[in-house]
């Protein structure tokens, strides 16, 4: 679980293809202080770390996770977003965060706006339930607020500390980045989903198996 919070922008050094992907990472994060097998969010695709050394790190990345994100895409040279996992007791200054991507997304406009600077994306259909006024989205990673929504794409604002401290700002006009909706969004809408169905309670609210179907399990 992370929070959004990027922690520091690494540089992949050297990325090796074959049945799993291996990506060599180099970081200000004190790479040797790492627990291998420990979850690190890279662009915000949680990924593990399987061997350190140095300033530098490596992670392996499966088929799906290269379907799934834009991390086949990346090149030795690459800047990538980096938040290691959220230890219990931290603060959470941004919204809970899975590392679970859930679609790839492109930029659709950039511009300043004061001395914040202004990125629209597209919003994929089968996010779009997920997505609020003011709700929250991660986009590379990075724990942002929903400025507006509209049918097919969504604005967010980036303020001067989230442009200095991460990636996103450099990206232009179609440009792709990883999307991943509100944790919290995701199961209500799948709960709203599930109602009329035979996996729900045909309208009926809430019951036992639709609490199950959502992906809970209820205690007791």
């Amino acid at each position: 679980m992370f929070t959004g919070l990027i922690q520091d922008t690494g540089t992949i050094t050297r990325i090796t293809p074959g049945a799993m992907t291996d990506v060599w990472i180099r970081t200000s994060l004190g790479a040797e202080a790492f627990a291998l097998g420990e979850s690190i969010a890279v662009d915000g695709a949680c990924l593990t770390v399987v061997e350190k050394g140095g300033d530098t790190f490596r992670v392996q990345a499966a088929p799906e996770t290269l379907r799934r994100t834009t991390l086949g895409a990346r090149r030795a040279g690459d800047k990538v977003n980096l938040e290691r996992a959220l230890a219990l007791g931290d603060r959470l200054g941004g919204h809970l965060v899975s590392g679970h991507v859930d679609a790839v997304s492109e930029v659709l406009e950039a511009f300043a706006e004061g001395g914040s600077w202004v990125m629209v994306f597209r919003l994929p259909p089968e996010l779009a339930p997920c997505f609020i006024d003011k709700g929250s989205v991660t986009i590379d990673g990075i724990s942002l607020t929903v400025n507006a929504v509209e049918a097919d794409r969504f604005r967010v604002q980036l303020i001067p500390e989230t442009q200095e401290r991460t990636t996103l700002h450099a990206k232009g006009v179609g440009a792709q980045v990883n999307l991943e909706g509100d944790l919290i969004g995701k199961y209500v809408a799948r709960l709203f989903a599930l109602r009329g169905t035979p996996e729900g309670t045909r309208g009926a609210g809430l019951s036992e198996a639709v609490v199950r179907a959502a992906g809970f399990t209820p205690r007791g």
